[in-house]
């Protein structure tokens, strides 16, 4: 491992909640990795940005569930990782670098959140920033590649393990959705330039608009009952691998193999 961080800067564009959705998904259905971890685990915000806000909600939220975590932002800015610094304290720590992951005594993390991040590069560099990243992880590791606008209402992600892609989480602010495939801009790297006819993530969100459309008459109970409609009618086409819990939060998500692109 070279000592010059693997990676670019990012724009760094970051505010507080931003990515609140995702940290739900980790505190709860990915919960158990945390909780499986014999020593204190650790979780790491990868390329947190300009802010090391989202570093700071992220220990707090996952503190809940595993009270010992230990959260550390990596930047690959100096000025950035100067400023989280400032914020340092029990379970909170900020390191200078990139996509390798570079921890104290060769520490492996449970969790490797990198929102906002590939979006800046080209699909091409995905596959092996994923590799850097997985070849890093605990045997249970999971990498969290995800994209969302600028205050969290609309996020996807990809769950990465060692052996590979394992799933694409769609979650959406419900209040206000015109119809889910207004998620397609914030798709992460690896899908967003295959949502064009004929490939899979395409013919999901088409799947979602029709369903949300059917489901219409199930608004007059509220949008969330809308959106439960919509997942119960597209779960019989597509191998979801949630229920309704999530699906009240406005949270979908779908096993990689269904959405991948073959190409």
């Amino acid at each position: 491992m070279g000592s010059r961080p693997v990676g670019t800067i990012t724009r760094g564009t970051t505010n507080p909640n931003r990515l609140r959705r995702c940290d739900r998904w980790l505190a709860g259905p990915q919960a158990w990795r945390l909780r499986r971890s014999s020593s204190a685990p650790v979780v790491v915000d990868l390329g947190y940005g300009a802010s090391p806000i989202t570093a700071v909600e992220l220990h707090d939220r996952l503190a809940r569930v595993r009270p010992d975590v230990e959260v550390v932002g990596i930047e690959i800015d100096p000025e950035r990782v100067a400023a989280g610094r400032e914020l340092e304290r029990p379970g909170l720590r900020f390191r200078l670098g990139g996509f390798e992951v570079p921890l104290e005594r060769g520490a492996r993390p449970t969790v490797v959140r990198a929102f906002n991040v590939l979006r800046q590069y080209d699909e091409s560099e995905v596959t092996g920033a994923w590799a850097l990243v997985q070849d890093r992880l605990t045997d249970e590791g999971l990498l969290v590649d995800g994209t969302c606008d600028e205050i969290g209402r609309r996020a996807t992600w990809v769950a990465v393990e060692r052996s590979g892609p394992v799933s694409l989480t769609v979650s959406l602010r419900l209040r206000g959705l015109e119809q889910p495939s207004d998620v397609a801009e914030r798709l992460p790297k690896a899908l967003i330039h295959h949502n064009v006819p004929g490939e899979p993530v395409h013919a999901f969100l088409q799947d979602l608009d029709r369903a949300w459309a059917r489901a219409a008459p199930q608004g007059a109970f509220g949008v969330r009952q809308r959106f439960l409609s919509m997942a119960s009618a597209v779960a019989s086409d597509w191998p979801l691998l949630d229920g309704p819990s999530r699906w009240r939060l406005g949270e979908i998500t779908v096993a990689w193999s269904a959405v991948a692109s073959a190409s």
